[in-house]
């Protein structure tokens, strides 16, 4: 059995690859919703629906647990999908609270890059709310990142004058900290690294999130030693093309081909 990773489109492969990594012994599946990516530009009830029908779609295959390797859909439907469905759902969330607790002690602030959508979300709102107690988390939508990612765009002057067109209204000297809250954003760590303050931590969700999935795994019995990583690509297009282009992205990603 596969354990499914789901997403609007290349995102998830981030996460994925953090899998990979940890857990050596599994088969994987990882779909992404190509008719609809992306996600965080458009209205919680379109994106609903349409996570509804990709887990539908999951679910016919051998799958024994599905990631939400999205903060936008986790924030919009994981919830309602546990009421759901019995088998492990895991979920992300932007890592606001570990980035809390590296900047706790400096008096830095923290900043989280993520979807317009996700930043709306009563449940990233809460999560905010709830961890936030001295008032240092500021939020900023990059939805172009998304763009470029699944264009496959890695040219480095074109994402260092995004960043630096975003960020120009922040003095970064006052950040500790930069949550990376969209599994799309990693693609592009190292060329924020070069930007930002050499004191500024980047983080993001995936480790958290495939920690979380190993527990899991355990506790029910789920943990494989017989797998050997193998991957089947499923998209809601069904392009050939697209499949071949999240095979090229995970390679980028997993740094075996250039970024150039």
């Amino acid at each position: 059995m596969r354990i499914a990773f789901f997403d609007s489109g290349l995102g998830g492969l981030t996460v994925l690859s953090h899998a990979m990594n940890e857990l050596p012994n599994e088969d994987y599946l990882f779909f992404a919703d190509t008719l609809h990516v992306p996600y965080g530009t458009k209205s919680k009830a379109e994106v609903k629906s349409y996570i509804y029908q990709a887990i539908q779609t999951i679910l016919k295959e051998d799958v024994k647990a599905i990631v939400i390797a999205c903060n936008t859909a986790t924030s919009i439907a994981v919830n309602e999908l546990r009421n759901m469905y019995s088998l492990p759902i895991i979920g992300m969330e932007p890592a606001v609270k570990p980035a809390i607790e590296i900047n706790r002690s400096t008096g830095k602030r923290v900043m989280v890059f993520a979807t317009s959508l996700t930043l709306k979300e009563t449940k990233y709102i809460d999560l905010v709310r709830r961890i936030d107690d001295t008032n240092i988390v500021d939020s900023l939508p990059l939805p172009k990142l998304v763009e470029y990612c699944e264009a496959l765009n890695f040219n480095e002057k074109i994402i260092q004058e995004y960043f630096v067109k975003k960020l120009d209204p922040f003095d970064l000297n006052e950040y500790g900290t930069v949550v990376l809250g969209c599994t799309h954003y990693p693609f592009y760590r190292k060329i924020l690294k070069k930007l930002l303050p050499e004191h500024i931590h980047i983080v993001d969700g995936s480790a958290g999130t495939i920690n979380r999935l190993s527990q899991v795994l355990q506790t029910t019995n789920l943990l494989s030693s017989q797998g050997n990583q193998d991957i089947k690509f499923m998209c809601s297009s069904q392009s050939e093309e697209y499949i071949s282009k999240m095979k090229k992205a995970l390679s980028i990603f997993r740094g075996v081909e250039d970024l150039a």
